[in-house]
């Protein structure tokens, strides 16, 4: 599913300015990838997948965070605290720019500006969120000497060690 939402992604850069059902079917498509995903999130069997397993409290993340500054940072075999709330902030950006697109072609706000500008916003700002989660991957991946885009091409990691705290 990630790398389907990195085509969906390009797809729709590429398609921004085309005429056509391009653009808004790819965002479509992203948008049922996100709800497939929030699904699985609560409901599935795979361990790694649901929320619950990386999705933690503000404390436990700012602990993380602390303990990242000062190079103690425990490895993962799923998402880090703050893997686990970039999956959050990109499906939401994700979500709300399939939302914004929807909305810019109903009847009740077709033709409006600030609709078209948030979308943009939204576009931008899901480029930022890209840039910093393929920083802290590479960070991570470095930081633990592992390749963690290898990881989400075959969906394993090595195996758990003393410093795992899932």
């Amino acid at each position: 599913m990630h790398w389907t939402w990195v085509l969906c992604v390009l797809g729709a850069w590429w398609t921004h300015d085309a005429t056509g059902p391009a653009h808004a079917n790819v965002g479509y498509f992203a948008l049922g990838l996100v709800a497939l995903r929030v699904l699985l999130g609560f409901y599935s069997r795979v361990r790694y997948v649901r929320f619950e397993q990386f999705v933690r409290s503000r404390h436990a993340t700012w602990r993380y965070l602390q303990n990242l500054r000062s190079s103690k940072a425990p490895r993962y075999i799923g998402h880090n605290p703050l893997g686990g709330w970039m999956v959050l902030s990109l499906l939401a950006t994700v979500a709300l720019l399939g939302l914004t697109g929807w909305l810019g072609t109903t009847d009740y706000l077709w033709g409006y500006a600030w609709v078209v500008q948030l979308h943009a916003a939204l576009a931008w700002m899901l480029w930022g969120l890209i840039a910093i989660h393929i920083s802290g991957v590479l960070f991570t991946g470095f930081r633990h000497q592992e390749n963690l885009v290898m990881s989400m091409i075959t969906g394993r990691k090595r195996s758990a060690q003393r410093d795992d705290r899932n």
